[in-house]
């Protein structure tokens, strides 16, 4: 497949990852991922890697059960691995926990094998989601 062509279908299956994830459905964003997937979060306190599907699938089910939000994407940078994607967005909800509302900004590295996203590298503002959580 040309370069162009696995530049297009990593930035459109990301979109469906975030899509999916918009909507709570956190099997249709795992779905896109390799069994192997590896989630890194460097700000989190502490930092966090998570490695595996299955693993991501328990470290993320609290998050989506606490934070409700929708997910849009800014801009998508590809670089001159067509399979690697620079990701810029955006969050907007609230936490259901204490009905704060909650918006953040997102920075994510995203590598891919074949189809599958495989890695994901986030960094955000840990500040927000700390304020929407506090009671």
């Amino acid at each position: 497949m040309p370069d162009d062509a696995r530049r297009a279908r990593n930035g459109a299956s990301f979109t469906r990852s975030l899509a999916a994830l918009s909507r709570g459905d956190l099997e249709g964003h795992l779905a896109g991922c390799s069994e192997d997937f590896v989630l890194e979060l460097p700000y989190a306190d502490p930092p966090v890697t998570v490695t595996g599907k299955e693993a991501v699938r328990t470290y993320l089910t609290p998050a989506l059960e606490t934070f409700s939000m929708h997910l849009d994407i800014t801009r998508i940078t590809h670089g001159l691995d067509p399979d690697v994607l620079v990701a810029e967005y955006t969050s907007e909800g609230h936490v259901t926990t204490t009905d704060k509302p909650y918006a953040n900004s997102y920075i994510a590295i995203v590598r891919f094998r074949g189809e599958l996203i495989c890695s994901q590298r986030e960094y955000y503002n840990p500040v927000p989601a700390m304020r929407a959580l506090a009671p």
